[in-house]
């Protein structure tokens, strides 16, 4: 992901970043990726990962994936 910069830990994203990094990252668990493999790509944690999906309106699977038995 080469949209994505570097961030480090607590530092501040404006209203505007945060909405335009989280497009891209919707786009892309969008297509299948996971948070954690978000997470693993752009080095985010998750708490920051989940607050820039939600600031690029997501709409979040299930917990489990395909691996998980009814």
């Amino acid at each position: 992901m080469t949209d994505v910069p570097k961030l480090r830990p607590g530092q501040r994203v404006a209203r505007e970043e945060q909405e335009r990094l989280g497009s891209l990252l919707v786009n892309e668990y969008q297509a299948g990726k996971s948070i954690r493999e978000l997470c693993a790509q752009t080095g985010y944690s998750i708490g920051r990962m989940r607050r820039l999906l939600q600031a690029g309106g997501v709409q979040y699977r299930g917990r489990g994936g395909a691996t998980r038995k009814r």
